[in-house]
This record gives C-alpha cells, sequence and structure tokens, in this order.
C-alpha cells in the first residue's frame, strides 16, 4: 500500500513531536537535584582554597563586597571553628586525605580554647564543629581529650541559680546575666562529655539551661528572643531583648534556627518530650512564614521586606535542624514534612542565586551577620557554609539509607 503525500506529512509531523517530547523529558530528568554532585563540588573548592592558605591559625570568616578571597579571624573569635568543621565534612563526603590534613591542620590551634579560661559561650561553636567532627570521623584520642577539657571549661559559666549559661560576660552591663538562644547550639557538647568520660553534671546543666531556655526566652507567638535576662541573685527572668534582631518581639531567621535544632538535639540527648514539642513548634512557625523561594529574610518583621537582605546562614543552620528533626519524630508524614522541607532549603540555596560557583572562595552566596550593626550585610559568611556542607552530608546519607539520619 503506497502512502499518499499529505499522509506521509502527518506521520513525519508525529515523529519530530515524539521526539520533541523525548527531549523535553530528558532535559527535565537532568535537572533533578544532585546533592551528591554539588557536595563533591563544595569539597574540591575548599580543597583548593584551603590548599592556597598557610597560616592555620587564621580561619575564613567572612568575603566583603566586590572581593573574591576570605577575610580571616584568629583562634579566639566566635566563627573560628567553622572552617575546620567545614573541612571535615568536606572529608567526610569525599574520602580525601588532602582535606583531612588540611582538616587537622586547621583544627590544631583551636586546642588552646578548651584550656583558656571561658569569656563567653561559643566555645562549643568553636571546638565541637572542629573537634568534633575530627573525633567522630578520626577517632583521635587526643580530640577526646581536649573536648572534654572545652566541656568542663563551658560549664564555668553556668549559674545554678539561674540555671543557664551566661553567654556574654562582657555585656552584664547592657543585659545583666544574659543567655542568648545560639547558646542552645553549645549544649551538644555538654551532653556529649557526659555521655563520653565527663562528669555527669555536665548533662544536668544542659538540660537545666535547655529548660530556662524554653520557658523564657521561647515566646507565646512560637518565635524566640534572642536575648534572655535574668537576675543573677535570685534567678528570676527580667526580659527578652532582641540583638541582631529588627526588634525585641521580631522574628530574627537565624535566631528561629538555633531554637529548632537547638532543642531538636535537647530532645535527643534527653527523652524530655518538651523539647520535641518547642522544636516543632519553632519549626512549624518558620515554615509558615517564609517566602516562596525557601530563603527567609534577615528578619521576618523587617518592614523593608521584599526589599531586605536573606541570610542564607539560617536557611542553612534550619535544614540542618529539619533534617535532625525528621530523625526523631514518630509520626510518617511529620518525618516526611521535614525532610521535604529541609531538602527544599538545600536545593534553594544550591542554585544559581545562592551558590557562588566562581564568584569568590565561599560556597554560598547572601548571608546576614549582625544587621542592626551594618556588619556583614549581604556577604558570604563561614558559618552558612559550616551548616550547608552539614545539610548536604546529612541528605546525602539520606539519600543512600532512605532513613533521616541523626548525626551524634
Amino acid at each position: 500500500m503506497s502512502i499518499t503525500k499529505p499522509v506521509l506529512v502527518l506521520v513525519l509531523f508525529l515523529m519530530l513531536a515524539c521526539n520533541s517530547t523525548k527531549k523535553e523529558v530528558s532535559t527535565t530528568d537532568s535537572a533533578v537535584f544532585n546533592s551528591d554532585k554539588v557536595l563533591q563540588q563544595n569539597a574540591t573548592k575548599m580543597k583548593e582554597v584551603a590548599a592556597s592558605l598557610t597560616n592555620f591559625d587564621s580561619f575564613p570568616r567572612n568575603v566583603k563586597n566586590n572581593k573574591t578571597d576570605w577575610d580571616f579571624v584568629g583562634v579566639t573569635d566566635w566563627c573560628s571553628g567553622f572552617w575546620p568543621g567545614a573541612l571535615w565534612y568536606a572529608y567526610e563526603a569525599s574520602g580525601d586525605e588532602q582535606i583531612k590534613v588540611q582538616a587537622e591542620k586547621f583544627t590544631a590551634p583551636l586546642k588552646t580554647i578548651a584550656y583558656t579560661p571561658a569569656d563567653n559561650h561559643d566555645i562549643g561553636f568553636m571546638v565541637y564543629c572542629s573537634y568534633g567532627n575530627g573525633y567522630r570521623l578520626t577517632g583521635n584520642e587526643e580530640y577526646k581529650e581536649i573536648l572534654l577539657a572545652a566541656a568542663d571549661t563551658l560549664a564555668t559559666l553556668y549559674n545554678p541559680t539561674v540555671g543557664t549559661i551566661l553567654s556574654w560576660p562582657s555585656q552584664k552591663h547592657k543585659f545583666k546575666y544574659n543567655t542568648i538562644i545560639d547558646n542552645m547550639m553549645n549544649l551538644e557538647l555538654l551532653f556529649w562529655a557526659a555521655k563520653n568520660g565527663g562528669d555527669q553534671k555536665l548533662y544536668d546543666l544542659a538540660k537545666s539551661h535547655a529548660e530556662k531556655t524554653m520557658q523564657h526566652i521561647v515566646r507565646k507567638d512560637d518565635a524566640v528572643y534572642h536575648v534572655g535576662s535574668f537576675d543573677e541573685e535570685t534567678g528570676e527572668f527580667l526580659r527578652g531583648y532582641t540583638h541582631q534582631g529588627y526588634a525585641t518581639e521580631s522574628m530574627w531567621a537565624r535566631g528561629q534556627g538555633w531554637g529548632v535544632y537547638g532543642f531538636a538535639v535537647a530532645y535527643r540527648e534527653t527523652g524530655d518530650k518538651a523539647f520535641l514539642d518547642t522544636a516543632i513548634r519553632l519549626a512549624d512557625h518558620y515554615m509558615d512564614r517564609l517566602p516562596e523561594d525557601k530563603i527567609p529574610f534577615w528578619d521576618f518583621d523587617d518592614p523593608k521586606i521584599p526589599n531586605a537582605p536573606r541570610d542564607a546562614s539560617a536557611a542553612a543552620v534550619v535544614a540542618c535542624g529539619m533534617y535532625e528533626l525528621a530523625g526523631l519524630v514518630k509520626d510518617e508524614a511529620l518525618k516526611k514534612k521535614y525532610i521535604d522541607a529541609a531538602t527544599s532549603y538545600v536545593e534553594a540555596l544550591s542554585s544559581k542565586e545562592y551558590l557562588s560557583g566562581d564568584v569568590n572562595q565561599a560556597l554560598l552566596l547572601h548571608s546576614t551577620g549582625h544587621y542592626p550593626k551594618n556588619s556583614e550585610i549581604d556577604v558570604p559568611i563561614v558559618y552558612a557554609d559550616y551548616y550547608y556542607m552539614e545539610a548536604l552530608v546529612r541528605l546525602n546519607k539520606l539519600n543512600k539509607t532512605n532513613s533521616a539520619v541523626v548525626m551524634k
């Protein structure tokens, strides 16, 4: 049977249409987010940057506007542990021994923090992010000794009358005895130490700190104060403040992230359901107020929104916190809810709008440090990279095991 010309044209048209459809599906499939690919690219970039650095007691902190290279801080800066910590995640992801060597070199100078009298609560950020990840991955006994010493040093800031760790001794003139929401993240060092040869009192004071924070710094609107002020003599809660947020009763994005993550860890370590309920409240409130593109403005109540700066670091912290939370809740629908939310934040951070690529030495663009002081606004900041790497590592493990990963 012969095919007439009109029929032939129709057949050719249908064949082209089918090929076009197949090509379109193929393009869409190749665009599916590949967390392992992004993680390996990040590890390679960090390896190259670290190889160019020769002063191991100087640590990347931020990249200023219109610059390409990191600016550095010393050992005692609260951000000093994030760079070696991120290198440990890069080593974990890649298995590259050269990255391990770099992580070890940048971790070593922080030993002094464990044996120096405490003048702030950030010992957990400085030592647990660096030595903690190093010990988790290598089992180095020297690292363990340093971690235990650091926990004892942090514990010296605890006031049994107030029931919390003093965050900023230098700010007592302004806030009296103060405890900040960020400090929830430093409790993990104390919980870890109590389980690994340290004094049991470390567990007790960490739990007390979490309870007091839950009672006084977590607000009834399911947001948090940045700072809680207490009477040092009586333990009475005086009032809440902001320090880095827009206003005392506003919702500072990164502070909300510290709360989500910190209370999830407190539940993991104590089994106290009140901590789990608090983490859920804070997480759900964050999700309810989040912009459609999944990256928060630096403060959810800045009246300049949508012309206010974003905070990629907050998105990275919350992603880690929600992966942690997903590994703790029993309800499968809740578990999926938090995994899906966290993964959407990691995907947003991995987009061309936020991943720096060749723009500079950092991994992420668009973080905001201390907006009220006009400090580190809309720039790369090292703790954004640290928690971004952690979130990617968590997501990769989740993809391989098909279950949420609790990092301990």
